[in-house]
Parts: C-alpha cells; sequence; structure tokens
C-alpha cells in the first residue's frame, strides 16, 4: 500500500492536490504537444469568456468562487500575453470588464477541440472502475457540505469529544 493511501483521511487532500497537479501537468503536455501555447491554469477564465464577452472582473471572481485579487492576478498576467483586455463598466467605472482579444480568440479556437477531447478522455477514465462513474458527485457532495460546516469547525467539534 502507497504511503497516502495508508493514512486515509489525514492526507485527503494531498492526495486531491496530487491527482489535481497530475492532471493539469498532463493536460498541460497536451497543449505543447499541440504547439499551442495555453496553460491548464487559464481554463476557467478562457472558458468564461468563451460564454460571455465583456464581462465583470468581480462577476469571473464570483463565478469560480475564488478572491478578486487571485482572478485579478490572473488577468493581469492574460494581459501581459496579450489574451485579453479589460474597459471601464459604462455604468460603474471602477469595475472593469474583462474580453479576449483576437489573440485570445483565436487561442480559444484551438484550445477547443481539446477541451472536447479531455472530456471525452475522462469520461473513459472513469468508465474504467464502477466507483469512478461517481466520483463528480462525490466530490460535490463534500464540497456542498463543507459550505454548511466547514472542515475546520468539524475538526474542531472532533477534538471536544
Amino acid at each position: 500500500m502507497s504511503f497516502y493511501a495508508s493514512l486515509g483521511y489525514l492526507v485527503f487532500g494531498s492526495r486531491l492536490r496530487r491527482l489535481s497537479e497530475y492532471f493539469l501537468m498532463e493536460v498541460n503536455k497536451v497543449y505543447e504537444q499541440a504547439g499551442i501555447a495555453f496553460d491548464a491554469s487559464w481554463f476557467p477564465v478562457f472558458y468564461i469568456l468563451s460564454r460571455q464577452q465583456n464581462i465583470p472582473l468581480i462577476d469571473i471572481a464570483e463565478q469560480l468562487e475564488v478572491s478578486h485579487s487571485a482572478i485579478s492576478q490572473l488577468i493581469t498576467n492574460l494581459k501581459k500575453k496579450g489574451l485579453v483586455h479589460t474597459a471601464p463598466c459604462p455604468d460603474d467605472g471602477r469595475r472593469q470588464l474583462v474580453m479576449l482579444t483576437p489573440q485570445g480568440e483565436e487561442l480559444l479556437q484551438q484550445v477547443q477541440p481539446i477541451w472536447e477531447a479531455i472530456t471525452t478522455a475522462m469520461e473513459e477514465l472513469t468508465e474504467e472502475n464502477k466507483q469512478s462513474k461517481q466520483l463528480l458527485e462525490a466530490i460535490r457532495q463534500v464540497e456542498s457540505a463543507v459550505q454548511g460546516t466547514s472542515l475546520s469547525a468539524r475538526i474542531q467539534a472532533s477534538m471536544k469529544n
């Protein structure tokens, strides 16, 4: 039994992070092999912008459930690469609208077939094991549970018992 598997829930987060890093590394390898200068960490923003252009930066942060600061840093990075640009929101100049540049639109067209292939490959991967099919639903349930009562609160309660 591997070290991580032997520790069960003590390293649950570490195992999820390792698996996430593995998936991101493998997906980035596909982009690289296809000659596409795209980083998997950009996916959430590009996906949102593929569905809605001229979206306020704060709305992206809210949809992704991350801090305004984290999205602002990512948008700044994408602006430096010439993939997005921002403009003041017409009804509230304090808010910034985010949109793809022509270069960003071109990159989006290149990566979308890879996104479809990723979906297919992940569906095939989860079909290999009966329990793997339930993975997304199980993750959703854990996410929902910790929104109701945080993990830290659960740990504290367990320590009082």
